[in-house]
């Protein structure tokens, strides 16, 4: 693929899971120099927001490749939302990983993002995967345990009650339409708790974070700081930022924060 405009190719698709559990997800890849860069996007985002647009014309304009996805049930890839677990997300993480990078990677993650891009660093390890190695993480309010933490643990009882008896609530969202919350996204997401325990991901850490975050407050990602090696990890908090940080100055930072990477 040539270096084109951003996002005017159309997506390569792939399929992941087999059978009944089978989903096309859509990828967008452009070849170029190392270390290349990935996106992981956020819940219910896809891989035309702000931020991945911008960091790809910044890989094009410095001539890095760079791939962004979109989870099964977001954007342009198959499945739908309902169905959408962390582990199904996780596969189709490193699915793409596997088959599109090569040779040093930059793995940016946004809010659940960052939890994938964590999650994806412990399975690069377990697998072995030699074509692609991680050259270092930057995480942008980062969501680490969030259907623990920051759904479940905070759910009034009736919501609980309503999410164990119906299997789904509908979710109010200051960003759009309600979305589901379901039994099975809850249950699922704690074969992957993080923050029980130390988190080795063996490259350079970047955490990018909003003081005035109403969803992923502060705090949490001081917690993951904290599971991290003390060596190459930084924490710059934006004292006027909030959850998307998507602004001007925000975008700078993270493009910043990729560039010191590598």
């Amino acid at each position: 693929m040539t270096n084109s405009p951003v996002n005017d190719q159309e997506p390569a698709f792939i399929e992941v899971g087999e059978g009944n559990t089978g989903r096309r997800i859509a990828v967008r890849v452009r070849t170029g120099g190392s270390p290349g860069l990935i996106w992981l996007g956020g819940f219910k985002s896809d891989m035309t927001g702000t931020k991945a647009l911008a960091l790809e014309a910044w890989a094009v304009e410095h001539g890095r490749a760079c791939v962004r996805f979109d989870y099964s049930g977001h954007g342009e890839s198959g499945g739908t939302f309902i169905d959408g677990t962390i582990g199904r997300w996780l596969e189709e993480s490193v699915a793409v990983f596997e088959q599109f990078c090569r040779g040093p990677q930059v793995v940016i993650g946004s809010s659940m993002g960052g939890w994938m891009a964590l999650l994806l660093a412990r399975e690069i390890a377990r697998r072995q995967i030699s074509q692609a190695s991680l050259a270092g993480l930057v995480l942008i309010a980062p969501a680490p345990d969030f259907t623990e933490q920051l759904m479940w643990n905070g759910f009034p009882e009736e919501v609980q009650e309503e999410i164990r008896s119906k299997g789904v609530w509908m979710r109010p969202s200051q960003y759009g339409d309600p979305y589901p919350i379901t039994r099975a996204l809850i249950e699922e997401g704690r074969n992957h708790l993080l923050l029980g325990s130390a988190i080795d991901v063996g490259c350079p850490v970047r955490i990018l974070q909003g003081a005035q975050d109403p969803d992923v407050p502060w705090q949490h990602a001081f917690a993951l700081a904290h599971r991290l090696p003390t060596d190459d990890v930084v924490l710059t908090m934006i004292q006027d930022g909030d959850h998307r940080l998507s602004r001007p100055q925000d975008i700078a930072r993270i493009i910043s924060a990729v560039a010191e990477i590598g």
